[in-house]
């Protein structure tokens, strides 16, 4: 289903369609492409594609494969050509592009060998210039590519010539860091790759740029509202007279007419919609909400707004009263208070709650003071890790802890033959493993129980007890690698037998749907399939059960989102810190950082306070820090 279609498109430089469901947006591609294929075959023309390993294409793969299986389409007159490529990098390695191509598309299509050109990026540096050529040559002397499935513009970095064709390129850090999670690090991150050109990509006759999830959302800006700039090198995708672009609404999140429809045209002015324009009206006049007037609204593209809803300052009382009573210090309920205009009922009290995370990190670096309330005023806190996190460790954390296993069988004088030999494997493991190779079983348990006893060490000081804690392993997880199987019934049917057993009143889980296929997204789809599934049971508990989403990790809610607003106070955010220092292993240097440099307490209290420092702008009470949670509504 394609949405907000009737809002004006004035800031747009570039086509673009937008879904509320990626799914839609890949079966449309999927028709496309399949018709173009088609017809070609039809007229006895082969097909040269460009493929991109990206997550966004994953879905567009899979349904391509299964037109192949049901005989509904033949890749048998098609040739493909990959983007990009690490180099160097052996070609089955998990991090290959190539590798990914296959294991998606390649393995289930009926394509002759000798027509798969994607990218070598095993051949001798000395040879990659002229390799380069030739690829091009190829390219060419098949008439061209007839369609390029794309969510970048390969690896050409900032700075990259608009008349550049496929060569070898430096990778600059940003780009490196952002492939950590890949490699199981930055360090094991190859500098260069070898890439198509600008010039080589805007050739392809059609284009197809699919991006999902929030993180994509700035680079879209760019490309759909921004000027054509060298720095931002998907822009030059604006001179394309074929180019179709498809995403989800999370990754329109930075377009006028999504992030300001005011601006666009005419918009429906309901509470949520009132509430976003108020807000960043504040933000452009630097006022707070209850001194906006009615020329500030009149000169900002908000007269509609006055003239169904105003004056001002009656639009103001009621935004400024809204806001004010999503804020509460008692996120569990207060007990013998008026809860009409509180976010939370005041009973039953105290209330069972589980909050679900989706690594053993997530807790406490998203809502840790939120948490330390909730058991501070006796209520009976839950914590439901969803995944190992065993990926996320250092190889020298495992060591160390099986080094001390290896001590403490000689202090304590057990089984010394027996941890002397887990520690030699396990050295012997480590030596053989190429950088982002998974770890072996024994590996990961011993990760996994570490950052196990880093959770439940913040637990007790948060003074959660250890029955309390519940580690789920949901197996999709549990795959060795970055890469993770689709969410499945094990899963959910874990989380179920968890909550069967609770019955709680709070359900809080991570609300972040940055990417389509990560770990946070399918452990909230998980809780999501499990509730829907109570319901449809009739489930006598869930009717008393209210879900709040949480966000820290990598971003926090737009304040115009939330519906409850936690304060903290300077103690609780020390407090709020020292529990996030419990998980050592991701302490001084994580492994997984994203592009921000700083260590997560530092991000999360960034965070925290600046959300504080909105609040104060709008007019609020000036506080420390603010935790923000948005409602479920299931």
């Amino acid at each position: 289903m394609v949405i907000n279609e009737d809002f004006t498109k004035r800031y747009e430089k570039v086509p673009v369609e937008i879904f509320d469901d990626s799914k839609d947006a890949s079966l449309i591609v999927v028709n496309k492409v399949a018709s173009i294929i088609k017809e070609r075959n039809k007229l006895g023309k082969h097909t040269v594609i460009g493929l991109s390993a990206s997550s966004s294409l994953i879905q567009v793969y899979e349904e391509l494969a299964k037109m192949v299986a049901n005989k509904e389409l033949s890749f048998k007159n098609t040739h493909i050509f990959s983007v990009h490529e690490y180099y160097p990098l052996g070609k089955n390695e998990i991090q290959s592009h190539y590798r990914f191509i296959k294991e998606y598309l390649l393995d289930y299509i009926d394509i002759p060998i000798e027509n798969i050109h994607c990218i070598d990026s095993e051949i001798p540096k000395e040879k990659v210039h002229d390799y380069c050529i030739e690829y091009e040559k190829l390219i060419e002397s098949l008439g061209g590519i007839d369609i390029l499935l794309i969510d970048n513009m390969g690896f050409n970095e900032p700075g990259s010539y608009y008349n550049s064709r496929t060569r070898l390129i430096t990778l600059n850090y940003n780009t490196r860091v952002a492939a950590a999670s890949e490699f199981f690090g930055v360090e094991y991150v190859p500098h260069h790759a070898i890439t198509m050109g600008i010039e080589t990509i805007l050739s392809a006759k059609r284009i197809f740029y699919l991006a999902f999830g929030e993180n994509m959302s700035s680079s879209i800006a760019k490309l759909i509202e921004g000027s054509i700039n060298e720095q931002f090198p998907n822009t030059y995708l604006q001179k394309h007279e074929a180019l179709e672009v498809f995403i989800d609404l999370a990754a329109a999140n930075d377009l006028t007419r999504i992030k300001t429809p005011w601006l666009t045209g005419s918009c429906i002015w309901d509470d949520y919609m009132t509430r976003k324009a108020v807000f960043w009206l504040c933000k452009l006049t630097k006022k707070p909400i209850l001194k906006l007037t009615d020329m500030d609204y009149n000169d900002n593209g908000m007269s509609d707004l006055v003239t169904e809803h105003g004056p001002a300052s009656k639009i103001n009382i009621k935004v400024f009263n809204d806001l004010q009573h999503t804020i509460s210090g008692w996120p569990g309920g207060k007990p013998n208070a008026d809860d009409s205009t509180r976010p939370e009922r005041a009973i039953p009290f105290p209330k069972r709650v589980v909050i679900f995370s989706p690594h053993p990190d997530d807790d406490v670096i998203s809502m840790g003071g939120t948490l330390a309330r909730l058991s501070e005023h006796g209520h009976e806190v839950h914590l439901a890790y969803q995944t190992s996190g065993n990926i996320a460790v250092f190889d020298h954390d495992a060591i160390r802890f099986l080094d001390f296993l290896r001590d403490s069988s000689y202090i304590f004088d057990f089984d010394k033959g027996r941890s002397e030999a887990i520690y030699h494997q396990a050295l012997v493991d480590l030596s053989k493993k190429h950088p982002g190779e998974p770890d072996s079983e024994a590996i990961r348990q011993v990760k996994g129980a570490i950052r196990r006893g880093e959770a439940k060490a913040a637990c007790r000081y948060l003074k959660i007890p250890e029955e309390r804690v519940h580690f789920l392993n949901l197996p999709f997880y549990e795959t060795g690698g970055v890469k993770k199987k689709p969410m499945g019934q094990d899963d959910v049917a874990i989380i179920k037998n968890l909550l069967e057993k609770i019955k709680p009143h709070q359900i809080y889980a991570a609300g972040d749907l940055s990417d389509p296929h990560g770990t946070h997204r399918i452990c909230l789809l998980a809780i999501f399939e499990a509730l829907n599934q109570f319901k449809s049971e009739n489930a006598e508990w869930i009717k008393d059960c209210r879900v709040w989403l949480y966000r820290g990790a990598w971003q926090e809610w737009d304040v115009a989102d939330a519906n409850m607003a936690v304060p903290l106070s300077p103690e609780e955010v020390h407090i709020k810190r020292e529990a996030i220092f419990k998980h050592q292993s991701q302490k001084d240097r994580p492994v997984f950082p994203g592009t921000d440099k700083r260590e997560f307490w530092q991000r999360a209290e960034e965070r925290n306070h600046n959300t504080a420092v909105l609040f104060d702008q709008l007019g609020m009470a000036e506080y420390q820090a603010i935790e923000l949670f948005v409602r479920y509504h299931f």
